[in-house]
C-alpha cells in the first residue's frame, strides 16, 4: 500500500505491534470529541444510558459543579443496579474532600483511590495516576486529557453570570472490542490498589468493520519505558510530517535532539503549545528548549485561546495517539498513563484537520523575536529548567 503522494508508508501494523509488543484491537467505531460542551454531554449521555457498569478512572476528581453533577447521576444509575468503580488518583484528587466519597459509597458505590501518600516511601508519592477512562457496560469507552472539573467541562456559572470557558482537551469515544480490553486493564488496576475483583460476566462485544486501535497503557517502569520506545520510533521514523499537541512540554536532550533530525530529513515538524499554563513552572521550564528547536526548523505554536491541554500526536497523516501523556519528565517517566494509538488515513486527516484549525487560534514563534525576548523571561526558563526533571 502506498500513500497518495506515492511514497510507501512506514507506518505499518506489523512494525507497530513488534515494536510495542503488543496488538491492535480489531473492530471498532472511533469518535473524535475536543469541544467541552460536546465531549462532557456525550459522556453524560452515556452513563445516563448504562445498563450493567460504569468504570471511572481519573487523575482530577472534583466537588464543583461538574463533579457534583456527575455524582448524582452515577447515584441515581447505583439505585437502578448499575455496578459502578471509581478509581481517583490521591495527589490529583487531594482537594476533594472525604465527605464526598464517602456519600458516594454510602449510595453503593466502589471507591478506591490510587497512589496514596505512604510516609514508609513518601519519594513514591511524585508518581501518579494520570490516566482519564471511563468504561460503560464493557461496550464504549472514553479517554483523552480531561479530567472531572468546571475548567474541562466549560461550567455556567449562572449566579455569576458569566461563562467559564472549558480548557480546549481532546478526547475519543470508542465503542467495540477496544472498550472490553481497557476494562480488563481497568480491573487490573482496580485490583492493585486495593479492591475486590470485579467480576464481568456476561460482558461482551461484537466486532464491526470500524478501526483498529492499540491500547498504549503504562502503569509500570516497563510499560513506561515501552511507551517512550514507541514515541521515540514514531519520531524518528516519520517521512513527511509530525503535528504534535501537548499541554506541558519539558523535554529531555535526547527528545530535542530527535525532533531535530527530523528536519534535517525533511520532515515537517509542528508543535502546538500553551500560550498560558495552569502550571507556571512547568511553562517557563519548557520555554527554555525553544531556542535549540527554533534554530534546528521545528515550528513552535502558541494556542491562544482558552488553556490548551490536548495530548496528540500524528505522524505522517496516518499514525495518531490520543491520551493523558504530555510530552514531559512526569508522563513519561514517573505517571501512569493512558493512551490509544490508531493506524487509518481517513483518522488521521480528521486529526489534521483539527491540529489546523488549532494552528488558526494560534501565534507562530519566530527566533529572531525569540531571541530578544526580555532578561526576566530568560532567568526564568533557565531557573525552573534546573528542575525540569521533577515538573
Amino acid at each position: 500500500m502506498q500513500t497518495g503522494n506515492g511514497i510507501k508508508p512506514v507506518f505499518t501494523r506489523p512494525e507497530i505491534e513488534k515494536l510495542y509488543g503488543s496488538s491492535f484491537t480489531d473492530g471498532n467505531n472511533v469518535q473524535l470529541l475536543w469541544k467541552s460542551k460536546e465531549l462532557f454531554k456525550m459522556i453524560f449521555d452515556s452513563v445516563s444510558k448504562a445498563k450493567r457498569l460504569i468504570c471511572l478512572e481519573f487523575y482530577i476528581f472534583r466537588n464543583d459543579e461538574t463533579g457534583a453533577e456527575l455524582a448524582r447521576l452515577l447515584k441515581k444509575k447505583a439505585r437502578e443496579g448499575v455496578y459502578i468503580y471509581i478509581l481517583y488518583d490521591h495527589f490529583g484528587s487531594i482537594g476533594t474532600p472525604r465527605k464526598f466519597w464517602e456519600e458516594l459509597k454510602r449510595a453503593g458505590i466502589n471507591v478506591r483511590g490510587s497512589r496514596p501518600f505512604k510516609w514508609t516511601a513518601p519519594l513514591r508519592y511524585a508518581h501518579r495516576d494520570h490516566k482519564k477512562l471511563i468504561i460503560i457496560d464493557g461496550e464504549k469507552a472514553f479517554t483523552g486529557g480531561l479530567n472531572i472539573a468546571n475548567e474541562y467541562s466549560g461550567y455556567y456559572f449562572k449566579r455569576l453570570k458569566k461563562r467559564k470557558e472549558g480548557w480546549r482537551d481532546t478526547g475519543i469515544m470508542l465503542e467495540g472490542p477496544i472498550a472490553l480490553t481497557l476494562l480488563n486493564t481497568f480491573r487490573k488496576s482496580w485490583v492493585i490498589w486495593g479492591g475486590e475483583p470485579i467480576v464481568c460476566e456476561g460482558i461482551s462485544t461484537r466486532e464491526s468493520s470500524g478501526l483498529p486501535v492499540l491500547p498504549i497503557f503504562a502503569s509500570s517502569a516497563r510499560g513506561r519505558r515501552k511507551l517512550r520506545r514507541l514515541l521515540y520510533y514514531s519520531i524518528n521514523h516519520a517521512r513527511q510530517s509530525i503535528f504534535l499537541t501537548t499541554a506541558y512540554f519539558t523535554p529531555s536532550r535526547r527528545m530535542a535532539h530527535i525532533l531535530s533530525e527530523a528536519v534535517k530529513k525533511g520532515v515537517d515538524v509542528k508543535l502546538l503549545l500553551p500560550s498560558a499554563s495552569d502550571i507556571s513552572a512547568a511553562h517557563y521550564a519548557g520555554r527554555a528548549s525553544f531556542a535549540k528547536l527554533l534554530k534546528a526548523g521545528v515550528e513552535i505554536y502558541n494556542y491562544r485561546g482558552e488553556i490548551l491541554h490536548a495530548k496528540t500526536s500524528v505522524f505522517d497523516e496516518r499514525w495518531s495517539i490520543i491520551g493523558s501523556a504530555n510530552l514531559d519528565f512526569q508522563s513519561l517517566r514517573r505517571n501512569d498513563e493512558g493512551n490509544v494509538g490508531i493506524l487509518d488515513e481517513g483518522f488521521g486527516r480528521q486529526m489534521l484537520d483539527i491540529f489546523h484549525e488549532d494552528l488558526n487560534q494560534s501565534v507562530k514563534i519566530e527566533l529572531g523575536p525569540w531571541l530578544k525576548r526580555g532578561f526576566c523571561e530568560k532567568f526564568k526558563e533557565q531557573f525552573f529548567a534546573l528542575f525540569r526533571r521533577r515538573l
